[in-house]
């Protein structure tokens, strides 16, 4: 209670009744796999453009399918995803260090990097402790031992002269820490190429010297070993500058992202034909499902060892791989399906709701399948948990199929093990205010109130079954819940059921024969 100490009027401020539960997003995805260039810790992206400008675009699908399955998500109807570079263990960052007293390495390791090159300028302001700082690279390496500057006009007819593939110009930085526009923030808050510090902490910062256009460095190294499923995991390294923070890579990275539903891994077959790290992932984590696929040499003549991943509620696996336009051999390649299909689970999210199973949808920017698929062929495989790809006439290339990997009858469709995941998560993040409050039948009544609130508008929705809220769900929260020795020892225990909608995934008419009007009387 609060203090009343003097005379007076006092106007406070109460909560009544239940407090909001607002749904979570299921449509964001999370990538790994390998990329030509980028940074080693997860970055969100929000289209396919953004994230060629970051992570170098396509590559040879021997090399990594990551670019493709990323542009299918996209391209399917996807927004929004994390992507964590997975490199090789022996590469090496493309680290500089010049006169000026400006340290330099690579946002990401790799061979890339050696074909990065900066200037240093005096500043637009001209100001004695401001100057410019011009980055740029080349996805090939420019003519000529040192590059021709592609901003210096008097270099505009030099045959040597080749236009980098990102520019990145940053005006008026300044040498002064406590600056808002101090070099080391500004450039490593918003670079794609690079990260900053001072070389020389001891020295006083001065304005540095201007320096003409040259290559930063060479010794950043792609590795000679091969990506492990150790690396998938992913580890803990330092930040540079080494400022005392760090970050963490791969699975690990994606444990720190809460917003991710999807775990798409496209190439993680090569290592381990169960996805056993990407699935423990999503179980450990309880909030987000994963999409596994067949292998590229799975054939029909060997249908019967087509098998998903061992039996788990937390993933889906389909089959067959289909064929895209590749850029880089202008004709098609066979790639697995995975990012197609998070793009496919993203759009019915949205536009339906989670739901609703994400199925019987075209796979767009498929141009054709590994495989015809008959219905004989899926009488055999849809009792196993393999989701088809099939291309009907007339109707396109969809995804035909709704089932996750469990034997469980209970969590047989994936739309009702997301939902639940939705549900789940919705109410862990609505419902923190009530950690530590007074428990007793008040808080139990706020929070029966607050979740009842909750799946009515689910209800209202389409994601519950029966004709009103009781049919369709039930909360209970009290002394039937909760034994004596539960309240002393600081548990509230809650128990929701609900009557999730599964999808229609056989759709049976019976027809039949009848004597037309023999059967009718006039009046």
């Amino acid at each position: 209670m609060p203090e009343y100490l003097s005379p007076g009027v006092y106007v406070e401020e109460i909560e009544l009744g239940p407090r909001p539960i607002e749904g979570v997003s299921t449509s964001t995805a999370g990538f790994l796999g390998e990329t030509l260039r980028g940074p080693d810790e997860p970055r969100f992206i929000t289209g396919f453009e953004e994230f060629k400008r970051l992570y170098g675009g396509h590559v040879p699908i021997s090399q990594s399918s990551l670019p493709f399955a990323i542009d299918g998500f996209f391209k399917n109807g996807g927004q929004r995803c994390f992507v964590a570079r997975i490199r090789r263990p022996d590469a090496a960052f493309m680290t500089a260090e010049h006169d000026d007293k400006i340290a330099f390495q690579s946002l990401g390791p790799g061979s890339w990097a050696n074909r990065i090159a900066a200037k240093i300028e005096n500043a637009s302001l001209n100001e004695p402790a401001r100057f410019k700082l011009t980055v740029m690279y080349w996805d090939q390496v420019p003519p000529g031992d040192t590059p021709v500057d592609p901003t210096d006009i008097d270099e505009i007819a030099n045959p040597n002269r080749r236009e980098p593939t990102l520019l990145e110009v940053y005006d008026n930085l300044s040498v002064d820490s406590t600056s808002i526009d101090f070099f080391e923030t500004v450039v490593n808050g918003s670079s794609s190429l690079v990260r900053v510090q001072s070389s020389d902490e001891d020295v006083p910062r001065t304005r540095p010297e201007n320096r003409a256009l040259a290559m930063l460095g060479t010794n950043g190294a792609d590795g000679a070993q091969a990506v492990t499923q150790d690396d998938y995991l992913g580890s803990e390294k330092k930040n540079f500058p080494d400022d005392g923070t760090s970050y963490k890579t791969g699975l690990a990275g994606f444990e720190q992202i809460d917003e991710i539903a999807i775990v798409v891994a496209p190439d993680y077959e090569r290592l381990d034909e169960d996805f056993t790290h990407i699935i423990t992932h999503c179980t450990k984590m309880r909030d987000r499902f994963a999409i596994t696929h067949s292998k590229s040499s799975d054939t029909l003549s060997n249908i019967q060892n087509i098998t998903p991943p061992p039996d788990t509620t937390f993933a889906a696996f389909y089959f067959p791989w289909i064929k895209v336009y590749n850029p880089l051999i202008f004709q098609d390649s066979l790639v697995s399906p995975s990012g197609h299909v998070a793009g496919i689970y993203a759009k019915t999210d949205i536009e339906r709701g989670v739901f609703k199973a994400p199925a019987n949808e075209v796979v767009v920017g498929a141009r054709a399948v590994q495989f015809q698929i008959t219905k004989q062929n899926q009488d055999f495989l849809n009792p196993k948990g393999v989701n088809c790809i099939r291309a009907f006439p007339g109707r396109g290339i969809r995804l035909w199929g709704a089932r996750t990997c469990s034997k469980n009858t209970l969590w047989k469709y994936v739309s009702v093990r997301r939902y639940f995941l939705y549900v789940g998560e919705s109410i862990d993040e609505g419902t923190q205010w009530v950690v530590f409050e007074p428990n007793d039948e008040r808080l139990w009544a706020r929070v029966n109130q607050t979740i009842t609130q909750f799946l009515v508008t689910e209800w209202r929705n389409g994601a519950l079954m029966g004709t009103k809220p009781s049919e369709a769900f039930f909360v209970k929260v009290d002394r039937t819940t909760m034994t004596q020795n539960d309240i002393d020892n600081g548990r509230l225990i809650c128990i929701i059921g609900l009557a999730v909608v599964k999808p229609a995934e056989f759709v049976i008419f019976r027809l039949t024969q009848f004597q037309g009007g023999s059967e009718v009387t006039e009046v």
